[in-house]
């Protein structure tokens, strides 16, 4: 994210302002910041998921939304835009633009934006009660993190590799296999690094 050079502004003029803006720009408190583009990557792993979602919850009251939808994270004074989504609750029909109230997010990890993701931004996510499961995909490796909300509110973690089998979405009732998250895409290279 890039921070765009703008006096602070409120929630409805960010939304007024996006509305009208060429490109995205992710709000946190008061200030924007400029989205970067992504990879084919990246773009064909979220295609992936949103189409295994959006089959398995079609016919639900449930709906997944992709790139372009934002998420308001209220008590932190920010909006999102998370790779996916999916919400069932009633009111988030009422806003087009974005919603308040997701049960699942996806995150599709790049290098300019993991550090952000796993950091941050989950922080600022936890504190959607909506919310019961935060998902993290790697396009380095053939790895899915998972965060799920406990019955007491604390956040657990699982993480799937290939050896793991099929990777279980409880919020939604959904198995994946990861032969369907990653089909048609060729990882990127993992960074080198540094031996001291």
């Amino acid at each position: 994210m890039i921070a765009s050079p703008q006096p602070s502004l409120t929630p409805e003029e960010y939304l007024e302002l996006e509305a009208q803006s060429a490109i995205k720009h992710e709000y946190i408190d008061g200030e924007v910041y400029a989205m970067a583009g992504t990879t084919d990557t990246h773009n064909t792993i979220a295609l992936n998921l949103a189409t295994l979602i959006r089959s398995h919850l079609r016919g639900t009251d449930c709906r997944v939304y992709f790139a372009d939808i934002k998420a308001q994270i209220e008590k932190r004074n920010c909006f999102y835009y998370p790779d996916l989504l999916v919400t069932c609750h009633p009111q988030d029909r009422e806003t087009s633009t974005y919603k308040r109230f997701p049960k699942l997010i996806i995150e599709v990890l790049s290098d300019s934006t993991e550090a952000f993701d796993r950091g941050d931004k989950f922080n600022d996510y936890q504190t959607l009660e909506s919310l019961e499961e935060y998902v993290l995909v790697n396009t380095k490796h053939p790895r899915i993190e998972i965060f799920r909300r406990n019955q007491q509110g604390l956040w657990l973690y699982q993480s799937y590799s290939t050896t793991a089998g099929n990777i279980k979405l409880q919020s939604i009732d959904l198995t994946m296999t990861f032969e369907g998250i990653y089909e048609d895409v060729t990882l990127e290279a993992a960074s080198p690094t540094k031996l001291e």
